[in-house]
């Protein structure tokens, strides 16, 4: 067979290519941005994007509580969920006070113990509850003995996986907000917020089962096993959760307190921290199965002392910023940054909420600006320029610009000063009173604020001695720096006068007097009301 004819391929014209010479011809006939047919895509800026990550937490949190609430409903029923969410409720407020006041010198963004406390009472209590019913079902079956299995998944399985659970929390804290993880109170206080989260969802079904089953026997009252049930858990052993937890915080607080180039250290003391939480809870949750007696030992001799250590250990650390206060801030006062007043009323806690007090009152009465400290004025307004920074240069513009007034009288208002009577004159002094009491308040969180960054200034100061601040330390100091400045002229002479009026301060001493002693003039032993003078 002969082949049909080939058709050959006409030639394709030629394409002209841009020559890299006229590059500028090119660019300069370019149409402008508004009239673009070709724009760049972005890729992957959604998953850089802020407010995505937000929203993306807050759904992941919700669906878990959605979830975890609904699994405990089933269990309990409706009533008995809303017994136990009432009941379990009631210690909750008391352990998050008790941990926001160890937090008290640099506390803690309220949206990392926010995040802690969601954590903890949803997702945490979610994969608690997921993985510890699968375990048990399956040594149930491997081992066709329920009891046995119900016992082994409280003793050895629930430690593993609800305190890797909650573990989790300070981990995604830990390395996502390392700039607010700084010590052992930071580590304690998420790791309480945490448990505390997870104990409340785990109380609400205990104390809802315990109400079925009051329901089911006909018990009520002080006999019940809702009220036993509630005084086990919530009066006797409310810090059980928090206390195992708490040492999970505590080692990653040794770690972020620690040099950088420590790798062994940063990552062996949360794990040791997360292997004794692990075996308290273990011995906890055993304790039952030792004996009748054996549950009272264990809290005696074990929890009560292991509260008293831990507790001792968070005051200590608390302590110990305090001390920091005073050791790294004279170096900014000696620079001009503050007053030589301010380390010592910024390292006390009693003077700090004195500054505060003071200040609302003082700005509230409209006399900001007329302290009558017990050994004289505060300082001068803070006009002029800016210090250099301790260790950076200088801060730029607009940390540079003049700092804002401070609080001064109330504006005349629409009526004038003493004009009108009745309704007017009521409505006039009620908008002065309004004005007056917003002023205290700014002016008593402008002093809040203050201490706050201070106290962060102090802190970073003392990781830029121990090398752990990282290369952004000048940055750091200058915004800290150029924060203080703003607030100074509210919050220096609020501080000075709460180091003077708390003793802290020592008051000058006198002036040497010009005239000589009587002994120099007279001889010694010279008394006016027996010799004559010569």
């Amino acid at each position: 067979m002969s082949e049909g004819p080939v058709q050959q391929r006409r030639p394709q014209p030629a394409v002209p290519l841009l020559e890299e010479q006229r590059v500028g011809e090119i660019l300069a006939a370019v149409p402008e941005r508004g009239h673009w047919r070709y724009r760049p895509r972005r890729v992957g800026i959604v998953w850089r994007s802020r407010t995505f990550r937000i929203v993306a937490v807050c759904a992941v949190l919700a669906l878990c509580g959605l979830a975890i609430l609904a699994l405990v409903r089933d269990q309990t029923g409706t009533e008995g969920f809303l017994v136990g969410l009432g009941l379990a409720v009631l210690p909750v407020p008391l352990l998050l006070a008790a941990f926001r006041w160890l937090d008290r010198v640099e506390p803690a963004p309220w949206r990392n113990l926010l995040f802690a406390l969601a954590w903890g009472a949803f997702a945490a209590a979610l994969i608690a509850i997921l993985a510890n019913s699968f375990a048990t079902r399956w040594i149930a079956t491997a081992t066709a003995d329920q009891s046995n299995a119900d016992t082994l998944g409280a003793a050895v399985i629930a430690p593993v996986v609800e305190e890797s659970a909650k573990a989790a929390a300070v981990l995604l804290v830990f390395l996502f907000r390392r700039r607010d993880f700084n010590g052992v109170v930071d580590g304690i206080v998420v790791a309480g917020f945490t448990a505390t989260g997870f104990a409340f969802t785990e109380n609400i079904l205990y104390l809802g089962n315990a109400f079925g089953e009051d329901q089911q026997i006909g018990t009520s009252g002080v006999v019940s096993v809702t009220a036993a049930t509630f005084f086990v858990r919530a009066v006797m052993s409310p810090f059980a959760h928090p206390l195992f937890t708490v040492l999970t915080g505590t080692g990653f607080g040794l770690a972020a307190a620690g040099a950088r180039n420590r790798r062994f250290r940063r990552v062996a003391l949360p794990l040791l921290g997360l292997v004794l939480a692990m075996g308290m809870h273990a011995l906890w949750n055993g304790s039952a199965s030792f004996g009748p007696y054996a549950f009272y030992a264990v809290y005696g001799v074990f929890m009560v002392p292991a509260f008293g250590l831990v507790t001792w250990l968070a005051i200590w650390s608390r302590r110990r910023e305090l001390r920091a206060l005073a050791a790294e801030l004279p170096a900014y006062a000696a620079a001009g940054w503050l007053t030589p007043a301010e380390p010592v009323a910024l390292s006390s806690m009693r003077a700090r909420g004195m500054a505060r007090d003071v200040a609302r009152h003082r700005h509230s009465l409209g006399t900001g600006g007329g302290w009558a400290a017990p050994y004289g004025p505060g300082p001068a307004p803070a006009y002029g320029p800016m210090p250099a920074p301790v260790y950076g240069p200088a801060p730029v513009p607009p940390y540079n610009a003049a700092p804002a007034p401070s609080y001064g009288p109330a504006p005349a208002t629409a009526y004038g000063t003493g004009h009108g009577h009745g309704y007017a004159a009521a409505r006039v002094a009620a908008q002065d009173k309004a004005r007056a009491k917003a002023r205290g308040k700014a002016a008593a969180r402008t002093v809040a604020e203050y201490e706050s960054f201070a106290t962060s200034l102090a802190s970073l100061r003392r990781q830029a001695r121990r090398g752990t601040a990282g290369p952004d330390f000048a940055a750091r100091e200058a915004e800290l720096l150029h924060h203080l400045w703003q607030r100074r002229d509210v919050a220096a002479p609020a501080l000075t006068y709460a180091a003077q009026a708390t003793g802290l301060l020592r008051p000058p001493p006198p002036p040497p007097s010009p005239f000589p002693p009587p002994h120099q003039t007279y001889g010694v032993g010279y008394n006016p009301y027996r010799t004559p003078p010569r």
